[in-house]
């Protein structure tokens, strides 16, 4: 073949994609001969693109399933999308608008037609965007969590745990979104600092007038009382008496409660039960009114009475003013405090009193807890046990209902006089009236169906199972084949939202772990070490970048610095490392192709085959250890390591033949067929983190059946491992580094073949290396020697000298070794300090203590060696 200059990222990743997508090498069926290793893919938002989180992830899926699939095992990555009820409903919102359609306008039924419409024309892309990153998921096997099989499933599980006494409805203060118009769960609430106004407001009563201070003056409208500590001297003849809200004079008693903090602003609190979680709970603890004044938009209400209408930041302002000129302004601060927002839309949450459907969580939430604090199933990194340990034990009943369209309607029925069935469809539920309460007239055009959908996450909390039909047909082979997955990767901020859940849903459906490992990945950060978002506009685009730096130097970019649960600081120069390591392969490629074979001649390089074949065994069992650890950025950089610096610097350097006469010297047919295996290795161990080039160089090494691939192959083991050689092997390079400094250092020329000298008690390990030396270092000869002249180094006892005699100045040179000296006995003395040191001596390790011991005998033989050569120069 003819091997192109340059390698061409788009051509090799287009040409090798569609050629395993064309034979199935990713599809998966059960196989009663193969251990399974299954992975659900965490779902996107239909609404998505890849941002650079999805490429984190699901590279490192990719890894795990590519070398899984490569070890023998089964292996099954199934993909598919969420259909992320606020977030599309927010987008085909958007869109209506853009088409002058208002979604008040539209019945349930015709809204969701709009939102199929937009899910098949955007809902595919991230997931085709994912296989330019080279995923190699199971396609035929995509799903969806709005498909029919997978909303049945929620449905059947609803209505399960409702005939279970978990699900119950009833009004409780609740997250509201006034912008997505919708409840959200306590973790989809983000905390964030703002600067706001503390605003002092006197409230007049005829025994005498209270001041409170609140960061919502919009809201006094709906208090229900002033609450003070019974033990604040200055309040306790106000105890129950009566004051009157400013602006309105509604009277309001004073209450007491402990509570109330007597050090913290007034001393008084108002209490505005409808608006504020506590005063909820103080609100029903004293029997007190609840005024709801804010709609659903947030905008005041009738009951406000005042400045009805009025959005509540654009009332805030006026009230102050009006409360000014009523005289019941006592003062204005500047005040900053954390203040909830959704993360769906940003919008800063109004709590709410709401009736909804909410799971009890305590029963069901046991065997979760319980199964990752005694490592049945293992968090990676495990810090993350705590967290999860805090959120279970403290978990609240989880609010389950959304108002939305775009979803899992609520399986509740409705009589006229208020009657809940829940059943699995209108049909079900009637008959249930009719046995239940005899209402043998009715008719389904009698039950009203609940407009609410189901919380996003009550879907996905089945998806391991759901994904497998395991709802629909509880025996399928699938789900008994599959089922627990093996490796859920996902990101620590929905630890709680979708893998806690995820994991009681697996124990109460199916009797244990839907998956026995959760790797957490880091979020990735900008050099800033702000989040990546769209919004901050700090976020490559991904697609930019693979076709920058093609998708395999994107994948190992992202892996050089990310350890498990460690933020990633992203930086693109990591991007172009990757590129950088795909053309070192191919550089090595191109040669190690084009060299001309000698059928006979001999192999001089049989040392350094060994070396390397010793060398690759040791970070074969490197990685493979890195790899049952989770340590994914160690694994890749073993690997990185091996075939940039030991093979592609080293390994072929030694090897390489001669270049004479402006062309390349014939090599043996030994050294030739050895470093193909290489390769073949390399390409093999590479290939989960570099699929594409890898798959095209592999392809290429030699001649192959029709249909192979390198993703079928063998994923590579350890052997032996010489550590005599390897230890050699370190004292050669060394060696050669230290001489072509030296020859650097002096100006000499690379050309200039220097004659060298070596004082050592193993002669044998030194002729063994000598054609090496010669090669690698340029040297005309080697002499073993009783004493080296000129300039010395030492490694590990044995010494060697470079006698440049008049190829140097002589003053130049004393001077330098007269420094080299007087470091070294530096050097040394800091050495035996340390070694004078009785309580390091006896408390330091011993291998540490004789490494000290190490470094003493070599400085002095240094010191040695340089004060011969210095009495040699005279």
């Amino acid at each position: 073949m003819e091997i192109s200059k340059t390698y061409n990222p788009k051509e090799t990743e287009d040409k090798w994609y569609k050629y395993w997508m064309d034979n199935g090498f990713f599809k998966s069926k059960p196989n009663p001969e193969k251990e399974p290793y299954t992975v659900v893919i965490p779902p996107p938002n239909v609404t998505g693109v890849l941002h650079m989180g999805h490429m984190l992830n699901n590279t490192i899926q990719d890894v795990l399933v590519r070398k899984a699939r490569m070890e023998g095992k089964e292996a099954c990555w199934v993909p598919g999308t969420d259909h992320a009820s606020i977030a599309t409903e927010a987008k085909v919102v958007a869109m209506l608008k853009e088409r002058g359609i208002n979604k008040a306008d539209l019945s349930r039924d015709e809204f969701l037609k709009y939102c199929w419409e937009w899910t098949e024309k955007y809902g595919g892309i991230i997931l085709s965007q994912l296989r330019k990153l080279g995923a190699s998921c199971d396609w035929d096997r995509t799903r969806f969590t709005m498909e029919d099989n997978l909303y049945d499933a929620v449905i059947e599980v609803f209505v399960d745990l409702y005939n279970k006494g978990d699900i119950y409805r009833g009004y409780r203060m609740v997250n509201w979104d006034p912008e997505a118009k919708t409840t959200i769960s306590d973790e989809e609430v983000i905390a964030k600092e703002r600067a706001q106004k503390l605003v002092h407001i006197r409230y007049k009563g005829e025994e005498g007038d209270v001041v409170i201070a609140t960061t919502r003056p919009e809201t006094i409208m709906a208090d229900a009382a002033i609450c003070v500590n019974p033990e604040d001297e200055r309040y306790t003849h106000l105890i129950g008496k009566k004051v009157k809200i400013p602006l309105i004079d509604r009277e309001i008693e004073i209450i007491a409660d402990e509570y109330v903090e007597m050090d913290f602003g007034t001393g008084c609190l108002k209490v505005t039960p409808a608006h504020d979680q506590n005063d909820f709970e103080l609100g029903k603890k004293h029997n007190l009114e609840v005024i709801d004044i804010l709609d659903d938009s947030a905008k005041l209400n009738e009951k406000a009475l005042i400045l009805v209408g009025e959005d509540r930041f654009v009332a805030r302002k006026k009230i102050i003013k009006l409360l000014d000129e009523a005289g019941h302004l006592e003062k204005v601060e500047d005040y900053s405090s954390n203040v909830g927002t959704s993360e769906r839309t940003g919008a800063i949450i109004e709590p709410k009193i709401s009736l909804q459907w909410f799971l009890k969580m305590e029963r069901l939430s046991k065997p979760a807890w319980e199964n990752v604090m005694n490592d049945t199933i293992q968090l990676i990194p495990p810090k993350f046990k705590n967290t999860y340990n805090h959120w279970m034990e403290n978990v609240r009943d989880w609010n389950i209902s959304r108002q939305l369209w775009w979803g899992h309607r609520i399986p509740a029925y409705y009589l006229e006089d208020g009657t809940c069935i829940v059943a699995k469809s209108k049909k079900d539920a009637l008959h249930i009236a009719r046995e239940k309460y005899q209402l043998f007239a009715l008719s389904e055009k009698d039950l009203t169906q609940d407009e609410d959908v189901l919380d996003t996450w009550f879907s996905s909390w089945l998806w391991p199972m759901s994904v497998f039909d395991g709802f629909k047909n509880p025996d399928n082979a699938d789900i008994n084949y599959y089922y627990p997955t093996n490796d859920l990767v996902t990101a620590p901020e929905i630890l709680f939202f979708w893998v806690a859940r995820m994991i009681i849903a697996g124990y109460e459906y199916k009797g244990q772990y839907p998956f026995k490992n959760v790797y957490l990945t880091g979020i990735v950060r900008d050099k800033q070490g702000r989040k990546m978002s769209k919004s901050l506009g700090n976020s490559p685009d991904p697609i930019d970048l693979m076709e920058k730096y093609g998708a395999d130097g994107v994948r190992t970019g992202m892996l050089f610095s990310s350890p498990a649960g460690n933020d990633l600081p992203f930086d693109e120069k990591l991007c172009e490392q990757g590129r950088n390591f795909s053309n070192k392969i191919w550089n090595a490629f191109r040669l190690v192709k084009g060299w001309d074979v000698a059928e006979n001649a001999e192999n001089p390089n049989q040392l350094a085959i060994d070396w390397f074949e010793s060398k690759m065994n040791a970070a074969i069992a490197e990685a493979l250890d890195h790899y049952t650890k989770f340590r994914m950025s160690d694994a890749l950089l073993t690997t990185y390591n091996l075939i940039w610096g030991d093979f592609c610097s080293q390994y072929l350097e030694m090897v390489k033949p001669a270049y004479s006469d402006g062309q390349s010297q014939p090599i043996d047919k030994a050294t030739y067929e050895a470093t193909i295996s290489f390769f073949d290795s390399l390409m093999r161990l590479v290939h989960p983190w570099m699929p594409f080039i890898s798959e095209e160089i592999w392809q290429n090494l030699a001649e192959r059946e029709e249909k192979a691939t390198i993703c079928l192959t063998d994923f590579p083991t350890s052997g032996a491992v010489n550590q005599a050689l390897l230890g050699d092997f370190e004292i050669l390079f060394e060696l050669v580094s230290w001489v072509r400094n030296t020859r650097q250092s002096k100006q000499l020329s690379p050309k200039e073949a220097l004659p060298l000298e070596v004082k050592t008690s193993d002669v044998a390990k030194y002729e063994a290396l000598q054609y090496l030396i010669e090669k690698l270092a340029n040297v005309s000869s080697i002499s073993f020697v009783n004493n080296v002249s000129g300039t010395s180094l030492v490694i590990k006892g044995d010494e060697f000298g470079l006698n440049l005699g008049e190829l140097v100045d002589t003053e130049e040179e004393k001077e330098k070794l007269q420094k080299e000296l007087e470091y070294a006995h530096g050097f040394l003395n800091s050495v035996q300090k340390k070694l004078s040191n009785e309580r390091f001596v006896q408390n330091a390790k011993p291998d540490i203590v004789q490494r000290e011991r190490d470094k003493m005998a070599d400085a002095e033989a240094k010191i040695k060696a340089l004060e011969e050569a210095l009495a040699q120069l005279g």
